[in-house]
């Protein structure tokens, strides 16, 4: 293997499959994970052709997949050099005395734990081979709180933390660490959080122009392509519109 590899997690759909595309094009190998194989494979489909890739399936949440995958890797393609950490989730958006505990669970095994699972098998290489790059996916809802945000907010909170965490405990060992924070991006986010309501998922996005996968994968390329010495350690980015977690200015013609 020649070329630098890249993990991408939750890649089979939106940030994810449009930062392993964006990597593709930049010369990276990939390895695209992901519970939805299918979507795994026609994403690999959709690469420059000639670009080396693999495909993991497995839920983050679950530790005993994430390892039973990770091994399931040649020895060569362990040695990853960019680790993407994006997949995670929303469910629901109630109060906290309303709220599911398996929307609680969920949210806090996907974007908290399953982001540990995965960094704990890809950090020894980095440390051992002293190189490499983390980018952690938080959200907005990691530097604010919303009303019945509660425990996603509370999820992506302890993302930017671990983001920070990992920073220092990375440095001695040249390990750039980048945490992400999008605002409102179109993707099947908001059908996850309503569980597959189409007309509150729609309405979410309507009257303005929110942020595309693509926006915060470019935003990625960017950070990647710096030099060794540079570090875009915290980045948040939002669409014009948006002002703040609950401040968004929609036009109601739209």
């Amino acid at each position: 293997m020649t070329q630098p590899i890249a993990l991408v997690t939750g890649a089979s759909s939106g940030i994810g499959a449009a930062t392993a595309k964006v990597l593709a094009e930049m010369g990276y190998a990939l390895i695209v994970c992901g519970r939805r194989k299918e979507r795994l494979e026609a994403l690999c489909a959709e690469l420059p052709a000639g670009t080396p890739s693999r495909l993991l399936t497995f839920d983050v949440r679950e530790r005993a997949q994430v390892e039973a995958a990770w091994q399931e890797l040649p020895e060569d393609w362990q040695k990853v050099q960019l680790l993407v950490n994006n997949a995670g989730n929303a469910h629901g958006l109630d109060p906290i005395h309303r709220g599911a505990v398996e929307d609680w669970d969920a949210m806090l095994d996907g974007n908290v734990k399953g982001l540990l699972y995965v960094s704990k098998v890809v950090l020894p290489g980095m440390v051992a081979r002293e190189q490499g790059m983390v980018i952690n996916i938080g959200s907005i809802a990691g530097k604010e709180v919303y009303p019945n945000g509660n425990v996603y907010c509370a999820s992506k909170h302890a993302v930017d933390a671990l983001t920070q965490g990992m920073r220092m405990d990375l440095n001695p060992y040249n390990i750039r660490v980048v945490g992400i924070h999008p605002g409102l991006v179109e993707t099947e986010f908001s059908q996850v959080r309503f569980k597959g309501d189409a007309a509150r998922s729609e309405a979410v996005y309507k009257g303005y122009a929110p942020l595309r996968a693509e926006d915060v994968a470019d935003t990625i390329a960017f950070v990647v392509s710096r030099p060794p010495h540079v570090v875009l350690a915290d980045i948040t980015i939002l669409p014009t519109a948006q002002a703040s977690a609950g401040i968004v200015k929609k036009n109601a013609q739209t």
